[in-house]
């Protein structure tokens, strides 16, 4: 049940605009070492091994971070890419930032209700009619199905 997988960022203290701000102790304590590791410090999981990168079913991903709706599986495509992709996203539910590390230039895609990292946004790649695909980790997202 989509409130079951919900439920754990019911008691997160949110300001007045729905952001997530936690020290980094409360973040620690919050996230399994790997979604620490990944949206607390911009890490990116091993390809192919993330549970979400082959799921099928219907309902929406949410922030691991916060909770907040990022995606729904209608966007959702296998693009052999090894992580999650989606060629679209919820409105107002992510922030893009300039990425220059490791000697390229890419966009950086991070949560806009806890500022969690999720992965980057490619386009031009021809993969959908939308021609853009948002890679994500597995390990920032978790799946509501659909009720």
């Amino acid at each position: 049940m989509t409130t079951d997988v919900l439920s754990r960022f019911a008691d997160l203290p949110r300001d007045a605009e729905g952001k997530v701000t936690l020290s980094d102790e409360e973040w620690r304590a919050r996230l399994s070492p790997e979604e620490y590791r990944i949206l607390r410090e911009s890490g990116t999981e091993m390809r192919g091994t993330g549970p979400l990168t082959n799921h099928d079913a219907p309902g929406d991903y949410h922030c691991a971070g916060c909770g907040l709706h990022l995606y729904s599986s209608e966007h959702k495509f296998h693009s052999g890419c090894g992580w999650p992709a989606f060629d679209d996203e919820v409105p107002n539910a992510i922030t893009r930032i300039e990425d220059r590390s490791h000697g390229m230039l890419r966009t950086e895609i991070r949560c806009r209700g806890c500022d969690g990292h999720l992965g980057h946004v490619f386009v031009g790649e021809h993969l959908t009619e939308k021609n853009v695909r948002h890679c994500v980790n597995s390990a920032s997202i978790v799946f509501a199905p659909k009720a």
